[in-house]
């Protein structure tokens, strides 16, 4: 039955030709496998291509990726040598000595594998060349590592970074977040377990080891997996690096961006809520013409705005931000209006009177999120598509918070001070590895759920999403098919690459 060497997130990453691509990735998926079918794809070209330096932080791995190598350098006829070895001494510290392994080409090129960082990095680097650092998140001094690699790119080389995670304080992880965050353009892939399964792991895994695939069979083993793996699975399974708990943006951090800006309130009583809509229509009116124009006056006309919105009906608070984006893109919130056990109509009233007078209003992002679903839908109708109805989801989170947080550690956003506000910013966690607000109340009076702390996130979402300035993340490579068939390689040789 002919079919592709090499499955689709494998694909993926092979036809991603970014200078710099990383990986967060799953245990035992096989990515290095097809990396190694790359690796020897680009030494052995004749045109183009360029060496491949390996590093690994373990001897096992350095002599599976080579022995990889090797077997795809006979499955593609590459006229390669036999793989060489060598031991680089440290005549100062012996314990320190780097065994090296190698394969020649017939193009002149060469792959290196080395089992911990080589000294002399800094020295290669021809045009072409490629290093890929598998398992970062374990090698010593990524930081350093990726500092002597970087010339690499200056000449048209590349960078091949791939990991499972190590802790969320570890250097990995850090320029994961760093990169979810706009801080490096490199192209970021995450391939979790299900991820893997659902591109036909397991069937893979069925086909070379000669057993009948079906799906209930897939889901005993992802399960014996998962228990096989605690209380460790997050973290070595699917891509949730294990974290040490506290606040997401600590108080120091919202504090040096807070400057002195209103919260302006709005608090329904009962006898309002049971009145009828005109009524409340008027008082909402009286209460708009008394408190928004003077907020109003003071913002900058010739500056494009957003706003962003977090709904809530009455166990929590609606807040409304708006956002000013400078000259120099730091992005001020001039105000913050919020709106406590409000009927959906009068939430509507507000919305309209500050987005209508908004000076060049160019984009918002409302909670779309159950019964925020009318006042998003009904923005959408009459801003067009200068509105976004976004309904949270784990991605969400996981792509758009590290950014907000980049804008807090960079200096790039000033937010109101109040004692509330910082509250609802240090609610934001990491659950499953995802810096979002946890379930539950978080202020004594049970009336919030980080509430001012979501509505600016979605103000400063929307303010890059219609500029376009912040740089794309890439989950999805370009589409296509690589390595498919290769006159009937046996695509399950080995079982290293997958397990």
């Amino acid at each position: 039955m002919s079919t592709a060497v090499l499955l689709p997130y494998q694909q993926r990453w092979i036809e991603d030709r970014a200078s710099v691509k990383v990986c967060e990735k799953s245990r035992r998926i096989g990515l290095s496998y097809g990396e190694a079918a790359d690796s020897v794809l680009h030494a052995s070209a004749e045109e183009g291509g360029g060496n491949v330096y390996y590093i690994s932080f373990d001897k096992e791995m350095t002599q599976g990726f080579i022995s990889d190598c090797a077997g795809w350098a006979k499955a593609f006829h590459a006229g390669a040598s036999e793989i060489g070895e060598e031991v680089l001494a440290d005549p100062k510290n012996p314990a320190r000595s780097i065994l090296k392994y190698s394969i020649s080409f017939a193009s002149g090129k060469v792959i290196h594998a080395f089992s911990s960082n080589p000294r002399n990095l800094r020295s290669k680097g021809r045009p072409g060349d490629r290093l890929v650092i598998d398992e970062a998140a374990f090698v010593d001094d990524l930081g350093e590592l990726l500092k002597a690699a970087m010339a690499m790119t200056m000449w048209g080389g590349e960078i091949h970074i791939i990991s499972t995670h190590n802790g969320d304080d570890n250097e990995f992880a850090v320029l994961i977040n760093d990169i979810r965050a706009g801080r490096y353009d490199y192209s970021l892939h995450r391939i979790d377990l299900d991820d893997a399964l659902g591109d036909g792991l397991y069937r893979r895994i069925c086909q070379v080891s000669g057993q009948i695939w079906t799906p209930e069979k897939e889901a005993e083993w992802r399960a014996a997996l998962i228990k096989r793996y605690r209380p460790n699975e997050d973290e070595e399974l699917f891509c949730i690096p294990a974290f040490g708990g506290g606040s997401y943006l600590p108080r120091a951090l919202v504090e040096t961006c807070m400057v002195d800006a209103p919260v302006v309130r709005f608090a329904g009583s009962r006898t309002f809520n049971m009145a009828p809509e005109p009524a409340r229509r008027a008082d909402m009116r009286e209460w708009i013409d008394a408190e928004l124009p003077s907020l109003l006056e003071g913002l900058d006309r010739r500056r494009r705005h957003t706003l962003g919105m977090d709904f809530a009906r009455s166990s929590d608070t609606t807040v409304i931000a708006p956002m000013e984006i400078g000259d120099t893109l730091h992005r001020r919130v001039p105000f913050l209006v919020e709106l406590h056990n409000v009927p959906h109509k009068q939430q509507e009233q507000v919305l309209f009177a500050l987005a209508d007078a908004l000076p060049r209003f160019c984009a918002g992002a409302i909670d779309a999120s159950g019964n925020g679903s009318y006042i998003a839908e009904s923005a959408a109708d009459r801003y067009g598509s200068r509105i976004e109805q976004l309904k949270f989801t784990e991605d969400w989170y996981r792509e758009n918070m590290p950014k907000y947080k980049a804008a807090f550690e960079d200096r790039l956003i000033s937010i109101p001070r109040h004692d509330d506000v910082l509250e609802d910013h240090r609610a934001i966690k990491v659950v499953r590895g995802v810096p979002r607000v946890p379930e539950g109340k978080t202020d004594k009076k049970g009336q919030r759920h980080g509430d001012s702390a979501i509505a600016v996130a979605l103000a400063y979402y929307a303010s890059y999403s219609a500029s376009g300035e912040m740089p794309m993340v890439v989950s999805r490579a370009r589409t296509g098919t690589v390595l498919s068939g290769y006159g009937g390689i046996d695509c399950g040789a080995s079982t290293r690459g997958y397990m």
